[in-house]
């Protein structure tokens, strides 16, 4: 491709329709203040300013938008006002991915996102909407070797010979989740209480715009139920609430399936919004489990990978799901195929010593017990709630400090830990950055230690700290991780 090209007419839209979606939020106040005066003449002119603003933006930035595709890079040129020329060699980019939304797929397009090695952000680059020809084109000629563009090129065309058209097809392994699974991820998830505290912003939002005559109504209405259907309306509150999660997780992830090939991960997922996106083998800092406590008593475990990546300002996290939901059982064959080099066991894990629990508990309990101390004082009929919050965090020290360990498994060290959800991570040797040994006064003459082992990942790095461990096991990993072990 030597000539500079525009992307799709259809890019405006989902332009404009991001501006929108983005400034609506800031422009309700604005909203809220002319309904309260009744000024609506101001309010229909201010909109059609707004969105006017936002149109022109939109085709403007569109028709400067250009982007050329050569044999080994990519050429970007943007901006209305300040032009900003970027090129982006192939041998930089790490990952190349294809989403489509409602909008692309109804036109036929699809999203290309570039992303580079690096820690600037801007290196990055996107197309919003090009032709799905066009976007494997780019895909496949910035990622792949140009022999094997033009093995294809040539068995599209029927010019393959016969060398080539005698040699098998490499079959590469591949795990795609049920529909079962998938409903089975939705009801377990923690979306629950998420989506029930977005009901709860969006009421607190519309709380101001409802007449005070119907607010007043409805509360009235409420107040003349029996606690009955009240009971029977929350239980239908919570039961559609659930159901929405579920829907949201099968939206999500329908069709997830994961292939293996020689030098990277490939993902697609996504019912409206489908997306396929690339994950280098060599950007792979551990890989994890997480059990929430809804999913480790039925033996349910969703996996995940670290990334050396220098994205910020990203709205995915600092991991990536390779698999949404997944019986533990079945983990190991999962990674002998997806990720043979990584190995999964919990056999031999060495645990805390006994004497670390009171350190684990004692932190759970001090804001519980300064929030009992305050309510002695202020709200005596009331202290037992904290002081049976303080039950509860003990309760819940103690199962954090049984879940904690470590076991090194070769050149892979794997360190399980637990906040609310126990997170399983296999990390290995030559992906440690850096390791660290903590003491303080009472580990040392406890015998006892801090291992804090990092990792890159997103922007600032990840941390697996193991507090409390024996200060032998500690100097054991230390030894471990500078080759010094002789028994290894």
């Amino acid at each position: 491709m030597s000539e500079p090209k525009r992307l799709h007419p259809a890019g405006m839209i989902l332009d404009i329709l991001l501006a929108i979606r983005h400034s609506i939020l800031g422009f309700l106040p604005v909203v809220a203040i002319a309904l309260a005066n009744s000024e609506w003449l101001i309010l229909g002119i201010g909109a059609a300013v707004f969105l006017g603003l936002i149109i022109v933006s939109g085709v403007l930035s569109w028709w400067r938008f250009t982007y050329q595709l050569e044999e080994d890079q990519i050429r970007i040129e943007k901006g209305i006002f300040i032009r900003k020329k970027r090129t982006i060699s192939k041998h930089r980019i790490q990952s190349i991915d294809l989403s489509q939304n409602i909008v692309h797929r109804m036109f036929g397009l699809t999203k290309v996102q570039i992303d580079t090695a690096g820690n600037d952000n801007d290196i990055d680059a996107a197309l919003s909407a090009v032709t799905m020809a066009d976007g494997k084109m780019i895909h496949d000629q910035l990622k792949y070797k140009k022999r094997v563009e033009m093995d294809e090129i040539k068995e599209e065309s029927g010019e393959i010979t016969e060398e080539v058209e005698a040699k098998p097809k490499k079959k590469y392994p591949s795990k795609k989740i049920t529909l079962q699974t998938l409903v089975a991820a939705g009801s377990t998830s923690g979306s629950f209480g998420i989506i029930l505290g977005l009901f709860g912003v969006f009421f607190s939002s519309i709380e101001s715009f409802i007449p005070d005559r119907y607010y007043t109504q409805a509360t009235e209405w409420l107040i003349s139920q029996a606690a009955q259907l009240l009971v029977i309306y929350g239980v239908i509150t919570l039961l559609i609430v659930w159901l929405i999660g579920i829907l949201q997780t099968v939206i999500q992830h329908w069709n997830f399936t994961i292939t293996r090939y020689d030098k990277e991960l490939f993902i697609t997922r996504g019912l409206l919004e489908k997306k396929q996106s690339t994950i280098p083998l060599k950007k792979i800092q551990a890989v994890g489990m997480k059990e929430s406590i809804v999913r480790q008593p039925l033996g349910l475990a969703s996996l995940y990978v670290e990334i050396a990546s220098g994205d910020i300002g990203q709205t995915q996290d600092t991991h990536t799901l390779i698999f949404p939901l997944m019986r533990k059982k079945h983990i190991t064959k999962f990674l002998q195929e997806i990720l043979p080099e990584y190995h999964y066991t919990t056999e031999g894990l060495v645990k805390l010593p006994t004497r670390a629990l009171p350190y684990y508990i004692v932190r759970s309990i001090i804001l519980p017990t300064i929030v009992t101390i305050v309510f002695a004082f202020t709200l005596t009929k009331f202290v037992w709630i904290p002081a049976l919050a303080i039950l509860l965090f003990v309760v819940y020290a103690y199962i954090q400090f049984k879940t904690t360990g470590y076991l090194i498994n070769g050149r892979e060290i794997i360190i399980q830990s637990r906040m609310l959800t126990k997170d399983t991570a296999i990390v290995p040797q030559n992906r440690i950055q850096s390791l660290q040994k903590k003491q303080h006064l009472l580990h040392r003459k406890q015998k006892l230690a801090t291992l804090d082992a990092s990792i890159l990942s997103k922007f600032m790095g990840r941390h697996f700290i193991v507090r409390e461990l024996r200060q032998e096991d500690v100097d054991r990993i230390a030894d471990w991780y500078s080759f010094r072990d002789k028994a290894e």
